[in-house]
């Protein structure tokens, strides 16, 4: 196996590969880490699945770990994530069902557009190359890391109303801190800056190939509320993918933010995610 996984990681690996189940790999996106995939991870295991959630390089072990060390966390770009996940992804015996949120829905796309899984799911994805809306909400949600250049090399954490605004705006204020304090973590600069240049420089990083004959059936999930990636963002993003000659669907999940994969509502979006694999996974 490839020396970057960690321990953590080839174990699961090596658990799916062993367990005859097919396997679902879950991306986590910028300002939170894998544990925010347990739950899912839980209801997938007990319907039969075999799960793995990749960290991000350099990723911490736990939140608290982050924001104390959020240097440690600074050096992310998406090529350096992507070419992680494909390291994680040659580990297993068959191309998995790949799940992404934000950021990692987008990583989610440019896997899949490599041919590398079976089906995929990006919740609200971060936009990539080729997709145009940039609603206000949006740049007001990214502005905290955008508005200073030299956060392009470092680790940015939310303050919590910065944090309410781009994730948490659709529970109510006592969920909102039990989030914050659970899952919030420095994001790296880095991709944001790349995504907000993808449609000025030709070879971005944060570019999905649609028209990959082995891209597979894709579903792509937006928030009705979401401020970060709103509705718009991920139809643009619907848009770019649905010529491929692989099934591609859109659902939008009613009264739901950003955070509708790690809030109490994410028994929802799963159930809404498994019923698309179901459906569409090579049996």
């Amino acid at each position: 196996m490839s020396p970057q996984l960690s321990a953590r990681e080839m174990g699961e690996v090596e658990r799916a590969n062993a367990s005859g189940r097919p396997t679902v790999v879950f991306v986590h996106g910028l300002w939170v880490l894998s544990s925010s995939w347990d739950p899912w991870r839980t209801l997938f295991e007990e319907v039969g699945y075999a799960t793995v959630a990749p960290d991000w390089p350099d990723d911490p072990e736990t939140a608290e770990i982050a924001r104390a060390e959020p240097a440690r966390l600074a050096g992310n770009g998406i090529t350096r994530v992507v070419d992680h996940l494909t390291d994680v992804l040659g580990t297993l015996e068959a191309p998995p069902t790949i799940i992404g949120h934000s950021f990692g829905g987008l990583i989610t796309q440019i896997l899949a557009g490599r041919g590398l899984a079976s089906v995929s799911v990006p919740i609200d994805p971060a936009p990539g190359r080729g997709v145009l809306p940039l609603p206000l909400s949006a740049s007001k949600a990214a502005a905290p890391v955008l508005r200073n250049p030299a956060n392009r090399n470092r680790a940015v954490m939310l303050s919590y109303e910065q944090f309410v605004y781009a994730f948490a705006n659709a529970v109510e204020e006592t969920e909102a801190r039990q989030l914050y304090e659970r899952f919030a973590v420095p994001g790296p600069g880095r991709p944001l800056f790349e995504a907000a240049t993808a449609n000025l420089n030709p070879r971005t990083a944060a570019y999905a190939d649609p028209h990959h004959p082995r891209r597979g059936p894709m579903k792509f999930i937006a928030g009705e509320k979401d401020h970060t990636v709103p509705r718009a963002i991920v139809r643009a993003s619907f848009g770019r993918q649905r010529n491929n000659p692989a099934v591609t669907e859109f659902e939008e999940i009613a009264d739901r933010g950003h955070s509708l994969v790690f809030d109490s509502g994410w028994r929802t979006v799963a159930h809404a995610t498994l019923a698309f694999i179901e459906n569409h996974r090579p049996h």
